[in-house]
């Protein structure tokens, strides 16, 4: 009798501290014969990467993740690495070289590394990552990072969905921006257009507050998408997305609550950085919805170059 579990089904005994033993299966290439004889060297330095795990019974989980192996995205290919590469154990070294190959990717290949990315325990039972890429490069003055994902818009495979959406999509409005739409890149100049996106692009089986581990494993994507869009102003809307993007910072700003750090400008990856609260919150509660009023007009002008970056 075999046991064959998907990932969600794993994710779900892990939560329920029932543990499966799997059988040790050894590091490979997917395609030996594909890859080139002068990439031995980089294929050695990460093959002791592996899928993060959680804070909780990490210790536990150490054994078995030791015997699964984990994918590389096969979109880095292009960048000079295998297709697919079986590996094991992270380190900084190893995340650096996944970070670097991310930097060179354009938006469909970017669009195909996520999808197939399980650099992180958030991919685990996940139905799909929220990705809503342009097909080709595509300067946005404005980029809205988002929290994780919530169950509507993995489904939909877009951010900012239904009443929150909406909500932001007259926000936006308001200041004369309008979000990105892939059908409309021609007809609208970049000073008028929002490129939206969350800081994490899975939303896990079993709904949880991200690690910071995990946050700092997707943020290569979303540098990679800032360099895509080049946008003038970054607008963070939640808590995680406010917790990455100031991971610049000194730590001790981080831990502020959000209402303290917004109304001023802030950086992250070389961009001008404004905090504000996030629609699904204005939403419950009307009465910050000035506040939030500010902060758009704070990010306009900064987008405008009326205040200094």
């Amino acid at each position: 009798m075999s046991l064959d579990l998907d990932p969600r089904q794993r994710a779900m005994l892990r939560e329920m501290g029932v543990h499966v033993w799997l059988p040790a299966t050894p590091v490979v290439v997917a395609d030996a014969a594909s890859v080139p004889v002068d990439h031995s060297e980089a294929i050695e330095n990460i093959a002791s990467y592996a899928i993060e795990t959680r804070a909780t019974g990490q210790n536990d989980l150490k054994e078995q993740t030791a015997s699964r192996p984990a994918v590389l995205p096969h979109a880095l290919a292009p960048v000079g690495l295998p297709a697919a590469v079986s590996v094991r154990a992270a380190g900084p070294t190893q995340v650096t070289a996944l970070v670097e190959g991310i930097a060179a990717l354009d938006w469909p290949q970017l669009t195909e590394a996520v999808s197939h990315c399980q650099a992180c325990a958030m991919c685990l039972g996940r139905r799909a990552p929220v990705l809503a890429a342009p097909p080709e490069f595509t300067p946005c003055d404005w980029m809205v990072v988002a929290d994780p994902p919530d169950e509507v818009q993995e489904r939909l495979g877009q951010p900012f969905v239904e009443e929150a959406g909406v909500l932001l999509d007259n926000m936006l409005r308001a200041v004369g921006v309008t979000r990105f739409a892939p059908d409309a890149a021609a007809d609208s100049a970049p000073a008028t257009r929002a490129y939206l996106t969350h800081v994490l692009k899975c939303r896990p089986a079993l709904v949880r507050a991200p690690a910071a581990t995990e946050l700092a494993m997707c943020a290569g994507y979303l540098r990679r998408e800032i360099a895509l869009t080049q946008p003038k102003v970054i607008l963070a809307m939640g808590r995680f997305a406010m917790q990455l993007l100031l991971s610049e910072t000194p730590p001790e700003s981080a831990k502020l609550p959000l209402g303290k750090l917004r109304g001023q400008v802030w950086q992250f990856a070389g961009v001008p950085l404004v905090v504000t609260y996030p629609p699904s919150y204005l939403l419950r509660s009307g009465q910050d919805k000035g506040k939030a009023w500010a902060d758009l007009c704070l990010a306009m002008d900064v987008a405008q170059g009326k205040l200094p970056a």
